[in-house]
């Protein structure tokens, strides 16, 4: 029995490709996925990322990975949080924290996909999506 969760695909396929030291990774395109890599990209997780129409109709998103200067990826950690068979809600009051600050929390929102940080500011709680550092 598999049930099927593309975030947590996109994370897996990111987090292997930051190991294996690739410059870039393929995705299958979706809103959530591309919102989720914007929020990786504003927070200076990736160097970038665009979006590509293939031959056959079907979209990737190619995300750039980023690596510091002795070439170690910048994620150190990307972890699915909410999963197909449990899903994990937070209020805008008891946002978790990632790594006392320094990592950064993806929260699906009834305003949209956005930080910890930002919906605790919004007041809104949401779905935990994830979690990077």
């Amino acid at each position: 029995m598999s049930v099927s969760d593309p975030i947590a695909d996109m994370l897996t396929k990111i987090r292997n490709a930051g190991m294996a030291k690739h410059e870039k990774v393929d995705i299958p395109a979706s809103k959530l996925k591309l919102e989720v890599i914007k929020i990786l990209k504003t927070e200076g997780y990736i160097k970038n990322f665009k979006k590509v129409n293939q031959d056959d109709g079907g979209n990737i998103i190619r995300v750039f990975l980023k690596y510091d200067d002795r070439s170690i990826s910048i994620i150190h950690g990307l972890e699915k949080v909410s999963k197909p068979g449990r899903r994990v809600y937070a209020g805008y009051k008891d946002m978790p924290r990632v790594f006392n600050g320094y990592g950064t929390l993806i929260v699906s929102t009834s305003v949209g996909v956005t930080t910890g940080k930002k919906a605790a500011e919004k007041k809104v709680g949401g779905e935990v999506i994830c979690t990077v550092w």
